[in-house]
């Protein structure tokens, strides 16, 4: 049994707080992340790399005095390269790449002085709003294990929401960091594009769409996290504004009285849920009742651009990282992805770079679209899902063999979330409400582009004025 007795009652400022002043020590943090680990990932197949003996060997070299010493950290198996640990992407085709060298975004993790003691697991290639590939098997909801825990950083979420740890690293191309923490009942940012840099293997993410951050149980962690990975690498093709002051000044700052909008009107036309729609009025009623001025407004955008826009983007940059094999030498065949990674490769296949360069100059169009409506309001709010809950296991199947289907069911579970990977926007879920049936429902809050400080004062209000922290699923009370 761990020594630190009440590590589950912290997030990760609390546990940095702890070891700041001598209460506690990382070696009994570790312990204590460790021992969740063993006892609860049989469950829900969150972790797929324990790394814990590269995480005591941190501690032992001496830790960074960074504002997170000594809190344990998961990094997600797509992205945030480690030296010399396999980054499989959730796929047989790459389960065998050993990156040279961290990323940046992992030094700074680091230098924080974050522990790194494992990898979680991720769809293949990050394909799918769900976490349920053949390499690793898939990934379980805590508060409901016939459930997606969502993706495509299905195991950080689920690792966080079983409390294994307060937060863990997480990436988000059309709703993988969002999704998650709405099926979880975390905290989830995306944060703008540029804000976190991709250095030194990528310029960008899937053609912009893509960014870097983490699932958290506190605003305070997104805020502090993102403090702590924030601004760009060397060569980087462009950054978002530096804030005007450390993220974390703004959780707990008075957000002035906030122009805010809400709408429930999806982009594609998918029908949004009872309980999602109930949240959401709610959540409006609650902002008001704030101090915030609320009324119902939907943007004037080209809804109908957004899904094809993304599927054009994603399938040409489908078809680049199934050639671009570090170590093969050639591209991926088709017995060695799944089918709807092959299929969506295909799609990619069948784009011209006319096409191509259209759908980016249709996402920049959107982009102006949102910038114009954000002249009148400071926030928009909406749904975090249209179906209110996580849906059940097997229904985002990457095995089916119509990529059509596939990916209306992506947008008619997640419709609100893509919309904000093509105009690079910050966005974050807040799992502000509950089901009928007692599971997490969330709201998404969207800011003007590099306006994350906005997200931390307003969500920091909500969360002090209708607390998540003590809501945990029955695996962990049990």
């Amino acid at each position: 049994m761990a020594a630190f007795t009440d590590y589950e009652e912290h997030d990760a400022l609390g546990l940095a707080g702890l070891v700041a002043g001598g209460e506690t020590t990382p070696e009994e943090i570790l312990e204590a992340a460790i021992e969740r680990v063993e006892a609860r990932n049989g469950t829900v197949n969150a972790v797929t790399n324990r790394l814990y003996d590269e995480g005591c060997a941190a501690i032992a070299d001496g830790l960074p005095d960074g504002p997170l010493r000594g809190v344990p950290y998961l990094l997600k198996d797509l992205g945030a390269s480690l030296a010399g640990c396999p980054t499989t992407r959730g796929s047989r085709f790459f389960e065998d790449v050993v990156p040279a060298e961290d990323s940046e975004h992992v030094k700074r993790l680091k230098r924080a002085g974050m522990v790194i003691f494992g990898r979680t697991n991720t769809c293949e290639l990050g394909l799918s709003l769900t976490c349920e590939p053949r390499l690793h098997g898939a990934t379980r909801n805590p508060w409901d294990q016939a459930r997606i825990s969502g993706g495509s950083s299905g195991g950080a979420a689920a690792a966080v929401g079983a409390r294994m740890l307060p937060a863990a690293h997480a990436s988000d191309g059309f709703g993988s960091i969002r999704a998650p923490a709405a099926c979880c009942g975390l905290v989830g940012l995306k944060p703008t594009r540029g804000r976190n840099t991709m250095a030194p293997y990528l310029g960008e993410g899937s053609g912009g769409l893509a960014t870097e951050h983490a699932v958290t149980l506190s605003v305070r962690d997104s805020a502090a996290i993102l403090d702590a990975t924030r601004g760009p690498g060397a060569g980087d093709p462009y950054s978002a504004a530096p804030p005007a002051r450390p993220f974390l000044d703004e959780v707990g700052a008075d957000p002035g009285r906030l122009r805010v909008a809400f709408t429930s009107r999806t982009p594609n036309g998918a029908p949004v849920h009872a309980d999602a729609l109930r949240v959401l009025r709610e959540t409006a009623t609650l902002v008001s009742d704030l101090g915030h001025h609320v009324e119902e407004a939907d943007p004037d955008i080209d809804g109908e651009a957004v899904v094809p826009t993304f599927l054009t983007l994603m399938g040409v940059n489908t078809v680049v990282n199934l050639s671009s094999h570090p170590t093969a030498g050639r591209a991926a065949r088709e017995d060695e992805v799944e089918r709807i990674t092959w299929l969506t490769a295909k799609l990619g296949e069948a784009t011209d770079s006319a096409d191509y360069v259209r759908a980016t100059q249709t996402m920049h169009r959107l982009g102006r679209q949102t910038a114009a409506f954000h002249r009148d309001y400071d926030v928009l709010l909406s749904p975090g899902l249209a179906t209110g809950t996580a849906v059940k296991l097997g229904w985002l199947d990457m095995m089916m063999d119509d990529v059509d289907e596939y990916w209306r069911r992506v947008f008619h579970f997640s419709p609100f979330t893509v919309w904000f990977n093509l105009t690079g926007q910050p966005a974050i879920m807040l799992p502000i409400g509950e089901s009928t049936s007692g599971l997490p429902v969330a709201v998404q809050l969207v800011a003007p582009y590099g306006d994350e400080a906005t997200l931390f004062r307003l969500s920091a209000q909500l969360e002090g004025a209708r607390p998540w922290f003590g809501r945990k699923p029955a695996m962990v009370r049990a």
